[in-house]
């Protein structure tokens, strides 16, 4: 009933502010259990996908959206179960994988759509970036569920990192493709080689769908890439402001062999 309220509140102006195009909505089952593996450009994703689709879908946010305390801890928790998504816990030996995969199969279990990330994270870059097998492939060899691909577009250019305003001339996207069967695999969710071939399978049609170009690392590595490189930027030009030397003199001196 909150979903549904919340969908009303939400999802009707969400639609009327950016009329966000979908291609491909006749692959989502009118009814039965189907998980839903989408890229991940922005925040907002998690509601242009549940926005456009008349069944619930259910994603999974970390635990600390729901427990957090006070009157915003609990304005934030209901918000969050509002739009369909579930809490995962990280902690334990193998942290938010292994509750991923216990919620995901909750989930399906009651014959609803779970949608998840195979990439983990965000997009840093608008890249795809490569698919953790540990959440998607387990849950779909675990339950026997299709994996439909599901791309976003231009979803991260309605409101940029550091903006405030959402832009509402960008006019997002969403493509969705045709249903993956893994019944072959069926059992095999602790073979590592399959875990890593139905993820790669997957993948590459969110690439086809999306059009992103495709980066064989995980986008977490990737993060931590760029932020070591601004690290060391900012490092750098420090160290040029202390000694009261620039980029340009130290050029001038290679140049003249000093």
């Amino acid at each position: 009933m909150f979903y549904g309220a919340m969908k009303i509140v939400l999802g009707n102006p969400i639609k009327a502010a950016f009329r966000p195009w979908v291609e491909g909505i006749e692959n989502i089952p009118s009814e039965g259990p189907a998980i839903l593996a989408s890229n991940h450009l922005s925040f907002s994703d998690s509601f242009f996908l549940p926005a456009v689709l008349d069944r619930q879908v259910t994603f999974i946010a970390k635990a600390e959206y729901f427990y957090s305390p006070g009157i915003k801890g609990k304005l934030t928790a209901a918000f969050f179960r509002g739009v369909g998504q579930v809490p995962v816990d990280r902690s334990g030996a193998r942290g938010a994988g292994e509750a991923a995969v216990k919620s995901g199969l909750a989930v399906l279990e009651r014959g609803e759509l779970f949608g998840i990330y195979p990439e983990g994270t965000r997009s840093p870059d608008g890249r795809l970036y490569r698919g953790k097998p540990g959440g998607l492939a387990r849950v779909a060899l675990a339950s026997g569920a299709p994996v439909i691909p599901v791309a976003m577009i231009d979803t991260e250019k309605v409101q940029p990192p550091g903006t405030v305003r959402p832009k509402l001339s960008i006019r997002p996207g969403i493509r969705i493709g045709k249903p993956l069967d893994f019944e072959r695999y069926r059992g095999m969710e602790s073979d590592r080689f399959i875990l890593r071939s139905v993820t790669d399978e997957v993948m590459y049609e969110i690439m086809k769908l999306s059009g992103q170009e495709y980066v064989d690392i995980y986008a977490t590595a990737a993060k931590r890439q760029i932020a070591e490189a601004a690290k060391a930027a900012a490092e750098k030009d420090q160290e040029q402001k202390r000694t009261g030397k620039t980029g340009a003199d130290d050029r001038t001196q290679e140049r003249s062999g000093t």
